[in-house]
């Protein structure tokens, strides 16, 4: 619809092709200004299941700040910021599935969800 042709201008998505390409072989550059976050993420993650954490919805909403952020922090155009949105998009979706979660175990999967998410952007991206 036009609505919502009209949300995404900015940061256009196709969600028809969401499988991430490499660069010829190679990976992404990401802004330096970015990587922070998704590092403080993943960070977040790491120690989450190391130390045997169970406040799921503690750590939704701190990945949920270290994505607003890295948001805001966008600056990147051309296709490396189209393919870092196939990796994003994705990614927030199971932020919010952890959010939302009421049930510990699936949280948990979510969790191996979101270490997942990370090695893929770690594939792709430099």
């Amino acid at each position: 619809t036009h609505q919502e042709t009209e949300n995404h201008t900015e940061h256009q998505y196709d969600e028809s092709s969401d499988a991430i390409e490499l660069n010829n072989g190679e990976k992404w550059l990401v802004n330096e200004e970015m990587k922070p976050f998704v590092l403080k993420g993943e960070a977040l993650v790491t120690a989450y299941v190391q130390n045997g954490q169970s406040d799921y919805k503690a750590l939704a909403k701190q990945l949920k700040d270290q994505n607003n952020q890295l948001i805001k922090s966008c600056t990147m155009q051309g296709k490396s910021h189209d393919e870092l949105h196939k990796w994003l998009h994705p990614h927030l979706e199971i932020v919010k599935a952890l959010e939302d979660e009421t049930d510990e175990a699936k949280a948990n999967q979510i969790v191996l969800s979101l270490q997942k998410s990370y090695q893929d952007y770690h594939h792709y991206f430099n």
